[in-house]
Parts: C-alpha cells; sequence; structure tokens
C-alpha cells in the first residue's frame, strides 16, 4: 500500500471511479487544465479527456444546476465547489432541487452526484475561503454530508459517496490536506456512510469531532492524559446521517460528551448530536453536553483565524468542564 496524503487519497479516488464507470464525470472551475486549485484532480483531465473532467465558467449555480441535470438523467456526476464558503450561490439548486428529485418524482427518479467542497479555516485564505456551514446541509432532508479525518477514510468514503443514489456533500478538511500520510489500499474500497469510528476508546468522557477538528481532538485526549483522564474520541465521519447508536453506545460508557467543531456554535452540528445524546443517553449522563466550537461571528480574517477555531486547549477546558460538574 502507498502512503498518501488526503489530498492524494482524494485524488486517487477520482481516477478509480472514472475508471470504473463511464457515468462518472467532473465539473467545476480549474478541475481540468490545472487540476484544481489545491491539485486534488491533477492529471486526471490528461487521462480522460476534456468531455470527462470539464473545466467550468466561475457559476456555482450553474455547475450544481448543470450536474443536477446530468444525474437526473443517468450520469455520474461530481461537482467541485472551489471553497465550501462559495457554495452559497448554488444554495437553491442545492435544497430545491437536488435534495428533492426523490420526493418531487415519487421515487421514478434519483440524483446521485457528489458534490466536493474544501472546508475550514487555517491557511490564511481570504473572506468566504474558510467558511465551515455545513449545519445548513445537515438540516436539509435529502442529502448526505459526510467530512472524513484521514486519507483512508477521504477516499473509502468518496468511493461510497460516488456509489450513493442520492446526492452527497462530500466536506475535505482543507487545513488538513498535506499534513500527515497513511497507508491507503489500491484500488476500490469503501468505507460506509453513516458509520463513525471510535479512534481512540476511553472511559471517562468522549470527545465527538469530524474532520480538522478531529486530530485537534486527538491532540487534546494526549493532553488529558497526562492528568490522568481516559479519553474516547470518535470521528462521527458522516454528519447526516448521524451514527446515533454509536454516539450513544459511547456515551453510556462515559457518562460524559464533549462535541468540537469550528463552525458557529449556535444552531451548529454540535447541537443536533447533543440532542441525539439527551435522547438516546439521557440518563447515563454525569455532567451536560458540552461544546466547544466557533464563535458566533462570520468567519474573521488572517490575524484572529487562530483565536476562532477550537484548539487543543479550548477542547481540554471542555473536558474538565465535563469532568469537575
Amino acid at each position: 500500500m502507498a502512503k498518501m496524503t488526503i489530498l492524494q487519497a482524494i485524488t486517487d479516488g477520482l481516477r478509480v471511479a472514472l475508471r470504473e464507470d463511464e457515468r462518472v464525470l467532473v465539473l467545476g472551475e480549474d478541475v481540468g487544465v490545472n487540476g484544481g486549485v489545491f491539485r486534488a484532480t491533477d492529471g486526471l483531465q490528461g487521462e480522460f479527456g476534456p468531455h470527462r473532467v470539464v473545466d467550468t465558467p466561475l457559476a456555482e449555480a450553474g455547475i450544481i444546476g448543470s450536474s443536477v441535470g446530468l444525474a437526473v438523467n443517468g450520469m455520474r456526476p461530481i461537482p467541485e465547489i472551489q471553497f465550501f464558503g462559495f457554495i452559497y450561490p448554488a444554495m437553491e439548486q442545492i435544497v430545491a432541487h437536488a435534495a428533492r428529485v426523490r420526493m418531487r418524482s415519487q421515487g421514478r427518479f434519483s440524483c446521485p452526484m457528489v458534490i466536493r467542497a474544501p472546508y475550514g479555516a487555517g491557511i490564511r485564505a481570504p473572506e468566504l475561503h474558510g467558511d465551515s456551514p455545513e449545519a445548513f446541509f445537515v438540516h436539509q432532508p435529502g442529502i448526505k454530508v459526510v467530512c472524513p479525518s484521514n486519507p483512508y477514510d477521504a477516499k473509502g468514503l468518496l468511493l461510497a459517496a460516488i456509489d450513493d443514489p442520492d446526492p452527497v456533500l462530500f466536506l475535505e478538511p482543507l487545513r488538513m490536506y498535506r499534513a500527515f500520510r497513511e497507508e491507503v489500499p489500491e484500488g476500490r474500497y469503501t468505507v460506509e456512510l453513516g458509520k463513525a469510528n471510535v479512534v481512540k476508546p476511553g472511559k471517562d468522557v468522549s470527545v465527538f469531532a469530524w474532520g480538522t477538528m478531529l486530530r485537534v481532538a486527538l491532540e487534546a485526549a494526549k493532553s488529558a492524559a497526562e492528568k490522568g483522564l481516559d479519553v474516547e474520541v470518535v470521528d462521527l465521519r458522516t454528519l447526516s446521517p448521524l451514527d446515533r447508536e454509536t454516539i450513544a453506545a459511547s456515551v453510556k460508557k462515559t457518562g460524559r460528551a464533549v462535541v468540537v467543531h469550528e463552525a458557529p456554535k449556535s444552531a451548529g452540528v454540535g447541537a443536533e448530536i447533543a440532542s441525539v445524546i439527551q435522547d438516546e443517553a439521557f440518563l447515563y449522563l454525569e455532567a451536560p453536553v458540552m461544546r466547544v466550537a466557533g464563535y458566533d461571528t462570520p468567519q474573521p480574517l488572517f490575524s484572529l483565524e487562530d483565536i476562532y477555531a477550537p484548539d487543543a486547549k479550548r477542547i481540554l477546558h471542555g473536558i474538565d468542564k465535563a469532568m469537575n460538574f
């Protein structure tokens, strides 16, 4: 097995899908000749041609609207939104069309498309380049939301998303694109959508995270271990649908929960996870569910970026609050 970064694993997953299924095509701004702004599609147009890896105008609504038409008519489009914060012009196409095709047609049609979008702060990019608006889409029935935290999952979840008969929003942790490598199998394999992963078992408190925040949570768990605390870290991997069973089982074991995300705190996905815990494991709780999140402001620019997103120190503070309640 080759050692890959998250970015390389995504490229490899796209290559596998394009080779195996002629219905698959990639489209977006600069995905072809330039290989994508982060080179996630580097070399794919040269291998598969400009009709399978398609450079589009700067028009997010057009990219997604075209993909809806392609998907309904039997293709498997993979549109790329260059940064997650650029997705707002395409909201109408996603929530009013892609997510509703199956319901609107009473099951006669589906919309098998994967919308790829790098998300999150930490690379000193301009405004709208570091947003994390995943909660908007978790709220919308009819679309799955997936966010890997490592290379193995990135490829496996991407291939599973491409196989799915309905639309999937595939969020790629921008700050982690080239941060580390791990072994990734060659060829096809999938990681089941809707299944969380207990990355680090523990008995004292459960920490739930995804994407970029997963590695930050592991760093906080390491610091907590120096204080004698055994932290369980759960990678949700899929935000919609949530793996309620794994969330509940973890909290029933530890009795305490901390949810971490870099999106704003109010009405974020963390609130839904807290509600799942309330529904499924309330009688096991020894403390309120703690949320460690971004602040209720727009994603700030360079000088405040490091203050905005949760770091290991803030997560450790949340763990301490849960333990000392």
